[in-house]
């Protein structure tokens, strides 16, 4: 891992910037660039796509006379080496892609292009998303203070290098310089077997009986939330990363047998299923806090809502009121009454004075 160069001496994006892939993340990026007053150009193989785009502000449909600054490629992953080799080919712009696994494109784009066309790519990766995909899921604040990865090889150009982080940094982003396999080590750990584990329990769910499925809480959707996502991008971006996904797999094995013979045994496991337990709080309390520091205390306040319109932004703006911040929100809606259980979560030395305020406020509150 490397740091990021100081703002003031990277080069100035000026445009115009090119986006191949008017998606989510594409046409988020195109959104930002247009906000900054840039011309942005678009590429798609579905042309309804484009003109989506086009509706949104997004910018205007690419021709072949154009002359980009940056080419920012925004494919499915099977699709984005040859798009990247396309860009390299037809343009002399910096080229950057944002698809989540950089080893295996950085290896068919070196098998096919020259090293002086080579020297103008350089892989990144923003760590934003949704389960939702198309433009009409796309936002200018997608990348708000979210990492962004960027991943230069042994040949690319610090010019090249730098413009692309002119880029993350225009859009809000954090960026964060990474050797391209370090970087699939790192999404294989905090991305993908996260999803994969996801996807397993949610799984389960899929041939519940209705009685069962009827007591669903918070917890079971937080947990199941990112398997709703596609399963074939989710193919592509798993056989690209098989590598690092099934060496953390088989580690996952390894603690699956050594819970299920922990829960055998009962109260005689000497330990063993709390040193579990004990390790996944340790594991939770390793992410990052807000803006990347170390996570604080934080405490969760529960509160009744009436599913009225206004009631949550009341609820919100009585807590602004209050002094507190909240930095994180869970909504759970009881089927049984028009109400819903919000859960705030505060910062723990500050969840008292919360409780208190809201109560004298008229709110209900569950300790």
């Amino acid at each position: 891992m490397t740091d990021s160069a100081p703002e003031d001496s990277l080069p100035a994006l000026v445009g115009p910037v090119e986006v191949v892939g008017t998606g989510l993340i594409g046409t988020s990026v195109a959104l930002v660039c247009r906000r900054l007053g840039l011309e942005v150009l678009l590429r798609d193989t579905s042309a309804e796509h484009v003109r989506t785009a086009t509706g949104l502000g997004a910018g205007q449909a690419a021709t072949s006379g154009d002359r980009p600054q940056l080419v920012v490629v925004a494919v499915p992953p099977s699709a984005i080496a040859g798009a990247v080799v396309d860009a390299l080919g037809r343009t002399d712009a910096v080229v950057t892609d944002v698809g989540s696994v950089k080893s295996a494109p950085l290896a068919s784009i070196a098998a096919r292009v020259s090293p002086r066309e080579l020297a103008r790519y350089v892989g990144s990766h923003p760590m934003a998303g949704s389960e939702r995909s198309g433009p009409l899921a796309a936002s200018a604040a997608l990348f708000d203070g979210r990492p962004w990865a960027i991943t230069p090889h042994a040949g690319s150009d610090p010019a090249a290098v730098g413009l692309v982080e002119s880029l993350v940094l225009e859009c809000g982003a954090a960026p964060l310089r990474l050797e391209p396999e370090e970087h699939d080590r790192a999404v294989a750990r905090i991305s993908h077997l996260p999803h994969l584990a996801a996807v397993l329990v949610a799984g389960r769910l899929a041939a519940a009986p209705a009685e069962h499925l009827a007591l669903s809480g918070q917890g079971v959707r937080d947990v199941t939330r990112v398997a709703a996502s596609d399963p074939t991008l989710w193919q592509q971006i798993l056989e690209a990363n098989a590598g690092a996904v099934l060496d953390l797999l088989a580690e996952v094995r390894t603690d699956l047998d050594a819970l299920m013979a922990a829960v055998a045994s009962g109260a005689g496991d000497d330990g063993g299923l709390v040193d579990i337990l004990e390790r996944g709080n340790a594991g939770t309390a390793a992410i990052p806090g807000k803006h990347g520091g170390p996570a604080r205390p934080t405490r969760s306040v529960f509160v009744s809502v009436p599913d009225h319109p206004g009631e949550l932004a009341r609820l919100f703006g009585d807590a602004g009121e209050i002094g507190v911040n909240i930095e994180d929100v869970h909504i759970d809606h009881d089927p049984g009454r028009p109400v819903g259980l919000t859960e705030l979560v505060v910062e723990q030395a500050r969840a008292e004075h919360l409780l208190a305020a809201l109560e004298s406020r008229g709110w209900t509150t569950h300790r």
